[in-house]
């Protein structure tokens, strides 16, 4: 598994999330339920993974719809 996208912003993941399903790349969140420990004020920031053989296509789905 590799880093795709680590950001504090759920919508970001959710949609780079939703964007990779529909071409196929799954991908899985890591960090989700961290907002317990740090008291749902969204500091610690949220990662989405990918299988190491899809991020070189999923870089490039998301650079493709201007997510960093």
């Amino acid at each position: 598994m590799k880093e795709l996208l680590r950001t504090t912003d759920a919508l970001t993941i959710m949609r780079a999330a939703d964007l990779l399903a529909g071409e196929g790349i799954p991908a899985f969140q890591f960090d989700q339920h961290m907002s317990v420990l740090e008291g749902s004020i969204g500091v610690l920031p949220r990662r989405l993974m990918v299988a190491d053989r899809d991020l070189f296509m999923a870089r490039a789905i998301l650079r493709d719809h201007g997510i960093a």
